[in-house]
């Protein structure tokens, strides 16, 4: 795989050339910046930017007046190789907090191993209504220790409106749920973006997570993808590697309180 190319055909799918993220969101492209603008519960930020060090804190500077306006935290999604080299230190200053960065990862769908299975007594479920939903939701907040209103408020719309847009999957062990994973697949890019896999504590180290990425990765390729995209944390990334995925760039979600 050509990283540098593949990079850049991220960047121009995925950044500069985005979509709705859901049925109730919009893209919106102002001086040289993308954003999505989703309802209160969805996703707000900043995908893409191309600023130089003469615009950047005005552009900086707008986006958080727009969002304020509308009432609404929101996230400025950083990556390595976005310009200029210092956009990080000026959304510091602008008040912006840094979260964990993580590691932009991609593998060509073809050359994923697809051979892992869950482990003995483990099934993995499709999640197509709220009662799955629900599932998901009390995993996500067991592994990653935050509310899931939010990722409630994406799946119901989605599956609602838009289902041919994400897959999403509950492991459960008898009828406990112990890992939960989407995949969101926007038509006309070539990518299938992996999120969201969490393992409950107690499940953590048995294949599982494995298991959701393999079990996406071959829905992905029957649908056409060719790329699978990771946005990886310390811990998933060495998994990830395991499997074929390479690392492409960094990410730090810079994050703007609600006014």
């Amino acid at each position: 795989m050509d990283h540098a190319a593949v990079l850049a055909l991220f960047d121009r799918d995925m950044r500069e050339n985005a979509r709705p993220f859901g049925p109730d969101s919009v893209v919106e492209r102002v001086d040289g910046v993308v954003r999505h603008v989703g309802s209160e519960q969805g996703w707000n930020g900043v995908l893409w930017s191309d600023l130089t060090e003469a615009d950047a804190d005005a552009a900086i500077a707008e986006q958080r007046r727009h969002f304020a306006r509308l009432g609404r935290a929101f996230e400025w999604k950083l990556y390595g190789h976005d310009r200029p080299h210092d956009l990080g230190r000026r959304l510091l200053a602008a008040g912006f907090t840094p979260e964990p960065a993580e590691t932009l990862m991609v593998v060509e769908a073809g050359e994923l191993e697809l051979d892992a299975e869950p482990p003995p007594g483990v099934e993995l479920r499709p999640v197509t209504d709220a009662a799955g939903v629900d599932l998901m939701v009390d995993v996500h907040e067991q592994a990653f220790g935050t509310p899931g209103t939010g990722l409630r408020h994406q799946l119901l719309a989605l599956l609602d409106e838009a289902p041919d847009t994400v897959v999403a999957v509950v492991a459960l062990a008898g009828d406990i749920p112990v890992s939960s994973a989407r995949m969101e697949l926007v038509p006309g890019t070539r990518f299938a973006g992996l999120w969201g896999g969490g393992t409950v504590e107690a499940w953590r180290g048995r294949g599982i997570y494995r298991a959701l990425i393999v079990h996406r990765a071959r829905i992905a390729a029957e649908r056409g993808y060719p790329y699978l995209q990771v946005d990886a944390s310390d811990q998933s990334r060495p998994i990830l590697r395991r499997l074929g995925f390479a690392p492409l760039t960094t990410t730090v979600p810079y994050v703007h309180a609600a006014p």
